[in-house]
């Protein structure tokens, strides 16, 4: 993909939300001890947000169907910027809370529009890779935006953290009037048509595939740091940099599924989900040695991201003479599966059954979504089939 400066607009309005929406993690402990709440309370700041992305999703793609595209994603750009001066003069939890829900009504709309105005930056055969290229910039928030955020946590304050991605949002919303060209609404767009695309059974399917997928990731890497200090008896020092290392696969995978899925999509997601599956097995089986831990988490982060792009297309195109909502509720769908990740992984954990079948868990999630995947494609084969001997007796 040659450099697009489109594409690294949205790509840097991807790291600020990536930045935002992960940073709070790192910051757990100093925003509890500052404010006076318990971690669980702390944590809900987290909860929060993706459950404000679930409803945030349709609820500003719905709103804003006539709105042209370029004037929505700076207006989104300005509710996370907003959102995050917020958090960063907050003097209370609920005042924090109340930001950070805010901030997060930006997220499912900037991204499911974005991906369908970056798709129009370039050639139909290049679409996927386009999309792959705006999520390039949650990838490396992963990689710098967050321990960046962590680090001006502990030292200058959680608010500073917060005034950074401020920051972000102005530069988000000065690149994107500067680079895109003057959108306009799509035509005769109709919240009524959208709510139909999104009740195809082409559009469902897709959307669960993009639950099962998220929730195979999730499944383990919610339970990494545990995972790795008791499994692999790993040190502090080796578990930051086996996330560094995992980030690095999610940008790498970024790149290949943007690639590959301009090729096929369907193809790019067996193949990734198989090797999904695969990583998972090998990660239950060898997580008590670090180096092969070392090695296997990188293939992890690989085969985890390079699902994105073909499940964001693969929605796109089912719901492609509406798709703006399908594309919303996408970005809804992955948070849904975070979530389902998270308790599978927990109530394997919670039922005693220990860390390796956590990974088996998660491997099985995965194996689940590429049989979805083969039935699909078989069942799209038999469409086409029927479809052509029907033309064919005329």
């Amino acid at each position: 993909m040659s450099l697009n400066p489109g594409l690294i607009a949205l790509s840097v309005g991807a790291f600020g939300i990536g930045v935002t929406e992960f940073a709070p993690m790192g910051l757990l402990s100093v925003i509890a001890n500052d404010l006076g709440v318990s971690i669980p309370s702390a944590g809900l700041l987290i909860s929060a947000y993706a459950l404000g992305v679930m409803i945030g999703a349709p609820l500003m793609t719905l709103t804003t169907g006539r709105v042209p595209r370029r004037t929505l994603l700076i207006g989104l750009a300005g509710i996370f910027t907003a959102g995050n001066l917020l958090a960063a003069v907050s003097d209370s939890y609920g005042m924090l809370l109340a930001a950070r829900i805010l901030t997060s009504f930006n997220h499912g709309a900037f991204f499911g529009v974005g991906s369908i105005v970056a798709a129009g930056l370039v050639p139909p055969q290049r679409q996927a890779g386009a999309v792959a290229a705006m999520f390039m910039g949650l990838t490396i928030a992963n990689v710098v935006g967050v321990p960046l955020a962590s680090w001006a946590g502990e030292h200058l304050g959680w608010r500073a953290a917060f005034w950074g991605i401020a920051a972000l949002g102005v530069a988000t919303m000065a690149a994107l009037r500067l680079t895109l060209p003057p959108l306009p609404a799509p035509k005769n767009a109709k919240a009524m048509a959208e709510l139909r695309a999104l009740t195809r059974g082409a559009v469902l399917g897709a959307l669960a595939l993009t639950v099962i997928a998220s929730s195979a990731m999730f499944t383990v890497f919610t339970y990494i740091a545990p995972i790795l200090q008791e499994a692999t008896q790993a040190s502090s020092a080796f578990v930051t940099a086996m996330l560094f290392t995992y980030g690095v696969g999610l940008t790498i995978g970024n790149w290949l599924g943007g690639r590959f899925a301009d090729r096929s999509v369907d193809r790019t997601l067996i193949v990734t989900l198989a090797s999904l599956s695969a990583v998972l097995v090998g990660f239950a089986i060898l997580m008590g040695h670090a180096a092969a831990s070392a090695v296997l988490i990188l293939l992890w982060g690989i085969a985890s991201f390079a699902l994105v792009p073909p499940l964001q297309v693969r929605v796109m195109s089912a719901a492609s003479d509406a798709p703006n909502l399908a594309s919303a509720v996408n970005i809804g769908a992955f948070n849904l599966g975070n979530a389902f990740g998270a308790a599978l992984g927990g109530g394997v954990i919670a039922a005693g059954l220990g860390y390796p079948m956590v990974a088996l868990a998660g491997a099985l999630t995965s194996a689940a979504g590429l049989v979805a995947v083969i039935i699909s494609m078989g069942h799209a084969a038999r469409s086409d089939r029927l479809r052509l001997g029907t033309q064919t007796g005329r």
